[in-house]
Parts: C-alpha cells; sequence; structure tokens
C-alpha cells in the first residue's frame, strides 16, 4: 500500500484550508516558476483562461479529468500535484 500523506500542521485558531485552494497555489506555482501565461497553459489544457485563473484561485473545484488537463499542461501527472500539494517539503527534497 501506498504511504499516507499528511497536510502540513496548522494552529488551532486558523481553519483548515480546502483542498481546491491547496490545488491551485500549487498550479499557480507551478504555472509561475515556469514563466508561462495562463492563455498558454489554458489553450494546452483545453480550458478557459477564466476557468484556469478560478481553479487558481481556489474558487473551482475541478472534476479529476480537468486537474488531469490542467496538470498535463503543466507537465506534471495528478499523483505529483497531489504529492506537492499534501507535502509541500517534497518539492524541496526533489531539487
Amino acid at each position: 500500500m501506498g504511504e499516507v500523506l499528511r497536510f502540513p500542521a496548522r494552529s488551532d485558531d486558523e481553519p483548515e484550508r480546502l483542498w481546491r485552494e491547496l490545488v491551485g497555489e500549487e498550479l499557480h506555482r507551478e504555472r509561475s516558476a515556469r514563466g508561462e501565461r495562463l492563455k498558454d497553459v489554458a489553450e494546452r489544457a483545453g480550458v478557459s483562461m477564466q476557468y484556469l485563473s478560478e481553479v487558481e484561485r481556489g474558487l473551482k473545484d475541478p472534476s479529476s479529468e480537468m486537474l488531469q488537463a490542467i496538470a498535463g499542461a503543466l507537465d506534471l501527472s495528478v499523483r505529483e500535484l497531489a504529492t506537492r500539494t499534501a507535502r509541500p517539503e517534497a518539492l524541496a527534497l526533489a531539487a
């Protein structure tokens, strides 16, 4: 069986963040790090710029198919995206 991934610790007075917000942040981080525009990634993923923007801002909860398309447009697998989202320190270890 696979490893259980835990979300980063948080203080008790801080509300738990939604998965869509964490995923959106990671997608935005990756796109920005690559120096890519919303337009270019959205075109490769087959989604509108508006939709991609809303996903990155954590306003939309994309289906698994949409997530796969967007992650793929950034040369990421859904598994890698999920790992990065649940374990931000995995980025530092991979570098």
